[in-house]
């Protein structure tokens, strides 16, 4: 054993009753009822003895009960000056109560000091108190000394199986706290990552609706401005108005995939080119389920680079491809170039920016430049 097991002390959990079971805190209470009332009723049923030393017997006993619940409180704090002096104490009522002629009181008071001694202090300590307690329990035992010699040793034995089965006990108590605690901290974590993943969602499509709609607002101020024909202006309000309209739309879309509730990510794709000018999608690979951060990831992408097209290159052909791959999904987003409108100026790029930073979040990569054409966006993610 090294110095530091020979002064450490028992573990708070261990010295108190924190974690124990109420179905072996009973039991232990019942045998320190049953022991109190046979010390109490073999000082009273004893005849060779007077009213007054009946009388001191039973102050004895209470005094051992007082001292009992000191040395108790003071190994709890872990103080070892005050301990001590508490045990001497109960080990000298005890001889003293032999010779008054309690004899069996005294036997049991020593066995249990050397017991408990065993149990509450460090080893340093507890085995000069322990071989002092089962050395006078030698002295008064009247048995043969076999059985004395086999008692003090079951006695010390027994003491140090109580401290192993309380630290053991307290071991496993300090592993429940810490897996308690990690448990809190993982699900702090994980309502954590969901608010972000609300938080994105929702950004995502507010800003592709918002932004798409500027695109339109702002054509139909610059129309307005330069006297334009009232239809032209009119295509571009009602323009804005079907982006609101499908801003709605995919604010219930991600709701719903919040919810776990998306539709095929190809159907996705196919109402996305729909709603936009000279635009396809081709879909290659063996088709699979995504995860929802994976399918949503492809959306918001395929999503934001139409509305870079929109804002840079109107009027240019737009083709999308998504690609199945065993352990990713590629999409490509591809336009045909054209002259800057009149609002590639507007916006801050945060839009391709958050992209980016929404696939590494997933493990994948998000390329952005010029192609042999026009632009290209490339988005892969691990699946």
């Amino acid at each position: 054993m090294t110095d530091n097991t020979w002064t450490r002390w028992p573990s708070r959990e261990a010295l108190s009753r924190v974690g124990v079971h109420k179905g072996r805190r009973l039991p232990a209470r019942v045998a320190r009822a049953v022991v109190l009332t046979m010390l109490v009723a073999t000082t009273l049923t004893n005849r060779d003895l007077g009213a007054w030393a009946l009388a001191g017997g039973v102050t004895g006993i209470a005094v051992c009960v007082f001292l009992a619940w000191g040395f108790w409180r003071t190994t709890l704090e872990h103080r070892l000056l005050p301990s001590l002096p508490l045990l001497a104490l109960l080990m000298t009522v005890a001889v003293a109560g032999h010779g008054a002629g309690f004899r069996i009181p005294a036997l049991v008071l020593l066995c249990g000091c050397a017991v408990t001694a065993i149990e509450r202090l460090p080893l340093a300590a507890a085995l000069p108190a322990t071989a002092v307690a089962l050395g006078a329990y030698a002295a008064f035992d009247n048995d043969a000394w076999p059985t004395t010699a086999a008692t003090t040793v079951g006695l010390a034995l027994a003491g140090y199986v109580l401290r192993l089965d309380a630290e053991a006990r307290a071991g496993a108590q300090r592993l429940l706290v810490q897996e308690r605690a990690a448990r809190a901290a993982e699900a702090e974590s994980a309502a954590l990552a969901e608010r972000t993943r609300i938080a994105r969602e929702i950004h995502d499509v507010l800003a592709h609706s918002l932004s798409a709609q500027l695109v339109h607002l702002e054509a139909a101020r610059l129309l307005i401005e330069r006297g334009a024909d009232r239809e032209i202006i009119l295509e571009r309000v009602v323009a804005a108005r079907g982006m609101a309209r499908e801003g709605l739309s995919e604010t219930r879309q991600a709701l719903s995939a919040l919810r776990g509730q998306m539709s095929p990510l190809e159907d996705f794709l196919s109402e996305l080119v729909a709603t936009a000018d000279r635009a396809g999608v081709t879909v290659t690979g063996e088709r699979q389920p995504l995860p929802a951060e994976a399918s949503q990831a492809v959306r918001r992408v395929a999503q934001e680079a139409l509305t870079n097209v929109r804002k840079h290159a109107p009027g240019a052909t737009v083709h999308i491809r998504l690609d199945y791959g065993e352990h990713e999904v590629t999409l490509d987003v591809r336009d045909s170039g054209g002259k800057p409108g009149e609002l590639s100026g507007s916006g801050a790029g945060y839009g391709l920016l958050g992209m980016r930073e929404r696939a590494e979040l997933l493990g994948g990569s998000l390329h952005t430049g010029p192609g042999e054409e026009g632009f290209v966006v490339t988005l892969k993610v691990p699946v």
